[in-house]
């Protein structure tokens, strides 16, 4: 088996951008009047939809009410990342940079929506090395489900089992799982190695450049 194609996560894989997501979602908490949820918490929430996120620390919420947080949360982030611009994780770039030179093709599938996505990818200086983006918006059922993973195979004629989905939060794990890849969580994002290890990912890495020797033994 040869790996042919990585799909990476983007918030806590990618990019740390812990600081501007809590940051806004707090400031978009004081805004609707909600009660302020704890760093903790709003970590725990990283990786899903925006309006699932506040579904999640709100399950009391209407609908109605849940489309006005994620409106307001985007808002607020437009400001926020210049303020808080998020940042590369340690080798990050150069991981990627050799991968591509490998010839192994690279693509992000996010939560995040494809327009920010696109943004903060270029903003980066990343966006010569992926191939293929989908948001939460380019799918119909969002991580956990395999719908992000199946969309960038079928748009990339790739197949499963030459694939690897790397991600820090559970949910990325699940995806790659529920999509027959294999998997590999990184403990310097949002989540415990604990954590990805009770989602079953197939390796747990501490620095993205260990994939280089992940990768060789394929």
């Amino acid at each position: 088996m040869k790996i042919e194609l990585i799909v990476f996560d983007f918030d806590g894989t990618i990019a740390d951008t812990c600081r501007t997501i809590v940051a806004t979602m707090q400031s978009a908490m004081c805004i609707m009047e909600l009660p302020v949820a704890d760093i903790s918490t709003c970590k725990s929430t990283i990786g899903l939809p925006l309006k699932s996120c506040f579904a999640q620390i709100y399950p009391h919420l209407d609908d109605e009410t849940l489309d006005r947080c994620a409106a307001t949360y985007r808002d607020i982030f437009n400001k926020n990342k210049e303020l808080i611009p998020p940042s590369l994780f340690p080798n990050v770039k150069s991981t990627l940079h050799t991968l591509h030179d490998l010839g192994i093709t690279l693509s992000i599938a996010s939560s995040r929506s494809y327009g920010s996505l696109v943004e903060l990818i270029d903003a980066l200086g990343i966006s010569s090395y992926i191939s293929y983006v989908v948001g939460a918006d380019n799918v119909i059922n969002a991580k956990p489900a395999p719908d992000p993973v199946l969309k960038t195979l079928q748009a990339l004629n790739l197949k499963a089992e030459n694939t690897i989905v790397v991600g820090d939060m559970p949910v990325d794990i699940m995806m790659g799982s529920n999509a027959h890849t294999l998997t590999c969580g990184v403990t310097y994002g949002n989540s415990s190695r604990q954590q990805l290890a009770a989602a079953k990912a197939d390796y747990i890495i501490d620095d993205i450049s260990q994939l280089l020797k992940l990768i060789s033994k394929y």
